[in-house]
């Protein structure tokens, strides 16, 4: 595919990166030179110095045989009238906008984002969605994440293998024989850097990250069998009530009825507004690095503490101050540098959050061609985890799983069929309709594609 890239910052860099490694054609636009010598320099795509807004830079970038522009500027509006152009002008077919402010996310005006007004496909807001993966571990206390397939029927959880986890060693092949009631299906792990798709015969080592596909409703079950006992937090803290702590917190008050939440943000008038837009949140004006504040906020009760601010610093340092005054607590820290997630061990934090790789994997999942719906990356988008339906033209369509002569880094784990999940064995026969969760290498994608018979955008 060619695809045009405007904004060459983390986010942009980082989609860029992903997408030559897939084999797209990537044409990447920024004003700063720096940001485009810097792309020169490390990857493999035309880079263009320049407004992206200016027809004239779109039209050097090819756009007129471009097949979608993804517009990740630092300006919403510079987003919006990127993705105008590029319909009014060059009519690219599939045009993506990341956009942060709230008041344009608000649902009552979505009736802008139209082929007649603002023709933008898919909008991306880092905020919103940064909350909805915190929500999501919120929902599974031991994952260290939890992802939603197939209209939630299915759910891909992270798990960390630790020292007390009773399958330690265990051949997977044996988790069957002793979890026979158990939905679920280990797709690989993350060991020493490296991930592997795991055979029959190998076994779950002592700080692995496990990747496991399971039934959502087995949830707790599955966590369980991996030797995590927490219960959901119903005391919650979030430090820094900017749109990140403020759509979490609207999201925790619709979706956990036992929650008692509170919010500290350092701005009065921000926080006179979100105690007015919040239900059953306890609002606190103050800065959370304040020993004060934390005990204000009655620290010892709370059971998880997320620090939301703008600041990575600050963010790391609640947490310190958590473990400091208040152990046992569950935390979680916004980071935006990436060189940070090297001390989350020593300063025992319990989750870092990326909202870079949020927003990537947001964007992700609509490069893929027809009836692939989802997709998670896994390792910098070293591998995928990708749904997709099975069509009248699939390959796929009566044959058993054992037949398929599948490359070994492409790997499915589980199948819906209409409302049944099932984890397939070999002698599973594929049917039309089938919604497929599986795993793939990144360059195995367009593999993928074919096995599914995907022919358009």
């Amino acid at each position: 595919m060619n695809i045009i890239i405007c904004g060459a910052g983390r986010v942009g860099f980082t989609i860029s990166k992903m997408l030559t490694e897939q084999d797209h054609s990537v044409t990447v636009i920024d004003q700063s030179s720096e940001d485009i010598q810097k792309l020169n320099e490390s990857l493999d795509v035309k880079a263009i110095v320049g407004k992206a807004t200016y027809p004239s830079i779109l039209e050097k970038a090819d756009a007129a045989n471009a097949d979608m522009i993804i517009a990740v500027t630092r300006n919403d509006e510079i987003n919006m009238l990127i993705c105008q152009i590029a319909y009014t002008v060059f009519n690219i077919p599939k045009k993506i906008a990341r956009i942060r402010s709230q008041d344009y996310l608000n649902p009552k005006f979505s009736k802008v984002y139209n082929k007649e007004n603002l023709p933008i496909d898919v909008i991306i807001s880092p905020e919103l969605e940064i909350a909805k993966s915190i929500q999501r571990k919120l929902e599974a206390p031991g994952a260290l994440d939890n992802v939603p397939f197939a209209d939630n029927k299915i759910r891909l959880i992270e798990i960390l293998i630790g020292e007390n986890c009773p399958i330690v060693e265990t051949k997977l092949n044996e988790l069957t024989k002793r979890f026979p009631e158990l939905n679920a299906n280990i797709l690989g792990v993350i060991r020493e850097n490296s991930f592997l798709i795991l055979k029959k015969t190998d076994v779950l080592k002592t700080n692995d990250k496990a990747y496991v596909l399971i039934n959502s409703s087995q949830m707790q079950k599955t966590l369980e069998a991996f030797g995590h006992n927490e219960k959901i937090s119903n005391k919650i803290l979030i430090i820094g009530g900017g749109n990140i702590g403020f759509n979490l917190a609207k999201s925790v008050e619709q979706n956990f009825e036992d929650a008692r939440l509170k919010i500290i943000e350092k701005n009065k008038d921000r926080a006179k507004f979100i105690a007015n837009e919040l239900n059953n949140t306890i609002v606190i004006n103050g800065d959370g690095l304040d020993e004060d504040v934390l005990t204000e906020a009655n620290l010892q009760e709370v059971e998880t503490v997320i620090a939301l601010t703008n600041d990575d610093e600050d963010n790391l340092m609640v947490s310190v101050l958590v473990e400091k005054f208040s152990k046992n607590k569950r935390t979680m820290a916004l980071i935006n540098k990436p060189n940070y997630s090297l001390l989350q061990s020593s300063l025992k934090i319990d989750d870092l959050i990326d909202p870079r790789m949020n927003t990537v994997s947001s964007i992700l999942k609509h490069v893929h061609k027809g009836t692939i719906e989802n997709a998670y990356t896994i390792l910098n988008g070293e591998y995928e985890v990708i749904e997709a339906e099975i069509i009248e033209t699939s390959e796929l369509i009566n044959k058993e799983l054992k037949k398929t002569d599948l490359p070994e880094e492409i790997k499915i784990g589980a199948v819906l069929r209409k409302n049944e999940v099932i984890i397939p064995r070999s002698s599973f026969i594929f049917k039309k309709d089938d919604t497929v969760v599986l795993l793939a290498k990144r360059d195995l994608l367009s593999v993928v594609e074919n096995m599914f018979r995907i022919s358009s955008i």
